[in-house]
């Protein structure tokens, strides 16, 4: 069981992180630090009114949850140092964001450029400050025999060997191996010829209950094959639950990709194990709105264009002005794509005639100079304007502004297994395909970066996708 003062230490932090947030804030409203930094003085005294104490509590609501979201408060030595503070500066950059958004939306002095770097500096660097403090404080313990956890590897083999070394290397993590134990009597007497010759082996896996018994065991790291020895790892979980210690299982990369969003619910008094449910539910919240309110404001700023848009195409060709077309996105549900149309009325039932000029590898279709096309279309593909109808299509929820683009259902049915991935997001107008060349780009490259997006996805990775949209577009590069 996690002791006292590590649920404790965990409560406090979460509130110093908090305190700190809320003191800089105050401080940089109260003291005008850009005045100062001029030689000025701020106007006058600061008054803590109503707006000011709504817009304070709606940015520490958001700091909670932002802070929630990057920063791990819980009890876990595993995480390096590197990594907590690429957390915090993650955390700082998108509480500093909602600060500014806060400060103009409820007119907050002292909400500036100038003061929010400032602001993002000093939460930044108190919070790198106290977790070196911690880490120093810890050391130090460690160094004198204090706060240590007593591990025993369950495995004789490569995987446990590397995940012992890693310990034995980082004494920062504050753990002890008391010992082996080998899977079977083959893998134990491999292991009595390795190199490390303090490495011992304690006894066989059969007889996990008697060395529990007597060994002093904090935790246990399990470094068995999970293909192999379910069995023998759900017994020793439960042994690790009968004496209520810590259980820990060391998977490779295709097993942690497999159980990272494992989840436990209940269904009328049922266990249920959910492995593959989404936990970024605040990020993908955000998307959306993102999705929608981006789309109704180009909608809205570019309206008089799309009328222009559409009085050339329905005067320079004949047929509708819009080309509709099903598409498959999020899980294969069919929907109605919307573009300018930039081809001849009849193009579909023309292209069986011109298969043979696809310039595309892979089941999609492609031609560069289409026969189909029509002069005020060809304008049209370049700019990209043909496909602004599909902000309606975002904004009513079918596709999201940065995603995988949306295939045709005659073109997912070609789709090898790997393939298959990108229909588990929503499609979007935008994606790492759409700023990386395009036509220049191989069918199975183009599959592999809608992979890759969807297994780094954050809603960072879609702003920075969505700038990088801007100059491919204006440049009209891969059109």
């Amino acid at each position: 069981m996690i002791r006292l003062r590590h649920k404790l230490l965990i409560r406090v932090f979460r509130l110093f992180d908090q305190l700190v947030l809320i003191a800089v804030a105050l401080g940089i409203i109260h003291f005008r630090p850009d005045l100062l930094m001029q030689g000025e003085r701020y106007p006058q005294e600061t008054i803590f009114g109503v707006e000011v104490a709504i817009g304070m509590a709606a940015i520490a609501i958001g700091w909670v949850m932002i802070f929630d979201l990057f920063i791990c408060y819980k009890v876990d030595r595993l995480v390096a140092l590197n990594t907590q503070f690429e957390n915090l500066v993650k955390a700082g950059v998108l509480a500093t964001i909602w600060l500014a958004a806060a400060g103009a939306t409820f007119s907050l002095d002292g909400i500036n450029l100038r003061n929010t770097l400032i602001f993002f500096g000093l939460v930044t660097t108190t919070g790198i400050a106290s977790r070196l403090f911690l880490r120093a404080l810890l050391l130090s313990a460690r160094r004198s025999g204090y706060n240590f956890r007593y591990v025993l590897v369950v495995g004789a083999n490569d995987k446990a060997s590397q995940v012992a070394a890693k310990i034995e290397d980082k004494p920062e993590f504050g753990f002890k191996i008391v010992g082996f134990v080998a899977e079977t009597p083959k893998a134990m007497e491999e292991w009595q010829h390795h190199e490390r010759c303090n490495w011992k082996v304690l006894g066989l896996l059969e007889n996990l209950r008697h060395i529990l018994v007597g060994a002093r065991v904090d935790e246990i790291m399990v470094c068995l094959s999970t293909n192999t020895l379910l069995c023998d790892i759900v017994s020793i979980v439960e042994y690790a639950r009968d004496l209520g210690i810590v259980a820990r299982l060391m998977t490779n990369n295709e097993d942690a990709a497999l159980l990272k969003n494992l989840h436990i619910e209940e269904l009328e008094g049922e266990g249920v194990v959910t492995l593959f449910r989404e936990r970024m539910l605040m990020q993908l919240f955000f998307k959306r709105f993102i999705d929608a309110m981006l789309s109704l404001v180009v909608l809205i700023t570019l309206f008089p264009l799309l009328i222009v848009v559409s009085v050339l195409i329905k005067m320079t060709s004949p047929g509708p002005v819009l080309f509709v077309q099903k598409r498959v996105g999020l899980n294969q549900r069919q929907f109605k794509l919307y573009k300018f149309r930039s081809m001849v009325a009849d193009a579909e039932q023309r292209q069986s005639a011109i298969a043979h000029l696809n310039e595309h590898d892979g089941p999609a279709f492609k031609i560069v100079n289409d026969p189909r096309i029509t002069p005020l279309g060809r304008f049209l593909r370049k700019s990209s304007i043909d496909e602004l109808p599909q902000l309606f299509n975002v904004l009513i929820g079918e596709m999201s502004l940065v995603g995988p683009r949306p295939p045709l259902p005659g073109e997912v049915k070609k789709y090898a297994w790997r393939f298959r991935k990108r229909l588990s997001v929503k499609p979007g107008m935008s994606c790492i395909w759409q700023i990386s060349g395009r036509g220049r780009v191989s069918f199975d490259r183009w599959m592999e970066m809608d992979h890759e997006y969807i297994e780094h996805w954050s809603l960072l990775l879609d702003i920075k996708i969505l700038l990088l949209t801007i100059p491919v577009v204006l440049l009209s590069r891969g059109a």
